[in-house]
């Protein structure tokens, strides 16, 4: 019996050094590899520009291409790296470039993208698309990518052969708003914690010494009112800003410049370093506001941090009464939070461990991969059942 050939396409590529979408690929493809899958996964090329960083331990910018990664084959297409055409250009190439491989199904991340998915139908290739959150919520959009990501929601209930949601909250949402149904399939955790602490000198702060914050900065992630927030807690526990983002230079300049000499702003940081950070923190701060599952509060989560978290529906699915909640547009709250914290680190490590308790139990990569396998594998049989000439071999 030959090997189903499927394709993953919509994001940044492999491995992942960006955002969920990366992470979710990083970790499906070799699994799906593992389970006698043929995994093609598309990415993403186009030349640093000045002031780029990408993380680990040497701080240096990993090869831009690479044929395979963990038996996956990696597909490497050109893009153009402005804000609002990074994406649907490389989709459209990815999605050209598939269509003449036809293969046998294909699982397609962002809402966005549900634009090409017609170019992947019409070559017979089944597809599966996984929405993440409600994108035209989120702040970064003008007037006219909210109306896209408003057309690409309707079309998402459509055009797929699957419709995939990774939180309740959000699979809710297209029932009530579209009469879609969707499968839930969340994202997962697999933590391996770091007792070294080399990243953690480089930085200067101690073991179970700093307050964690991790994100994309952008505005729906809060990154501003963190820093306002921190502003209120008392004591010398530093606060460590962890990420960047392409296209936010002038919201990034509105809050990074910083009187507070404890808030540190170390760059992204990925692989080992960002393991050790996750090991470590006295704290895990997650401010976000729009979105599903969040794979860096589930991987927060899963390493054992106590979570101080926004208080939406879609953060209380995921980590439930493990976390300590705040308002996002109420400083004091955050602020509250972490002085409480900052003074009683027993309570932070008690909280910690339900953390870890709760990802084991509920986000694990290997369930995911099953999860993905068989909608992958069903897309795949009920397509090929239909092709002329299907099963004579």
């Amino acid at each position: 019996m030959s090997r189903l050939r499927v394709a993953l396409v919509g994001s940044r590529g492999i491995p992942g050094r960006y955002g969920g979408y990366e992470t979710l690929f990083t970790e499906l493809a070799p699994r799906l590899v593992a389970r006698g899958f043929e995994v093609t996964v598309y990415c993403r090329t186009s030349p640093p520009r000045p002031g780029d960083r990408i993380g680990g331990r040497s701080g240096t910018r990993p090869p831009l291409r690479r044929a395979s990664f963990r038996g996956a084959r990696l597909v490497h297409l050109p893009t153009l790296r402005t804000k609002h055409l990074d994406t649907p250009v490389h989709t459209l190439l990815s999605c050209l470039h598939a269509a003449g491989e036809r293969f046998d199904a294909a699982l397609v991340v962002n809402s966005a993208n549900a634009l090409f998915l017609p170019l992947l139908s019409a070559a017979g290739t089944p597809t599966l698309l996984n929405v993440d959150g409600i994108e035209k919520r989120r702040a970064k959009w003008g007037a006219f990518g909210r109306a896209v990501f408003a057309l690409s929601e309707r079309l998402a209930c459509v055009l797929p052969d699957r419709l995939v949601t990774d939180a309740e909250v959000i699979r809710a949402h297209y029932v009530e708003r579209y009469a879609a149904p969707s499968e839930i399939v969340t994202y997962g955790v697999d933590a391996r914690p770091l007792w070294q602490s080399g990243v953690l000198r480089r930085l200067g702060v101690e073991k179970r010494g700093y307050f964690l914050y991790v994100s994309r900065f952008e505005p729906e992630n809060n990154p501003h009112r963190v820093i306002a927030a921190f502003a209120r807690v008392g004591g010398e526990v530093p606060l460590l800003m962890v990420g960047g983002a392409p296209y936010a230079n002038d919201y990034i300049a509105s809050f990074r410049p910083t009187a507070d000499p404890r808030v540190r702003f170390p760059g992204p940081i990925y692989g080992r370093g960002y393991r050790q950070l996750l090991s470590h923190a006295l704290v895990y701060i997650h401010a976000t506001e729009v979105g599903g599952t969040h794979p860096a509060l589930v991987e927060a989560m899963g390493y054992g941090n106590c979570l101080v978290v926004n208080d939406t529906p879609e953060n209380r699915e995921v980590a439930g009464d493990t976390a300590l909640y705040f308002r996002a547009d109420a400083p004091a709250t955050l602020a509250a939070l972490l002085e409480k914290l900052r003074t009683d680190p027993d309570e932070a490590r008690r909280r910690g461990l339900a953390a870890a308790a709760r990802a084991a139990e509920r986000y694990n990569w290997e369930t995911i991969a099953d999860q993905y396998a068989d909608l992958l594998r069903a897309a795949a049989g009920a397509t090929t059942a239909a092709r002329p000439g299907a099963g004579i071999g």
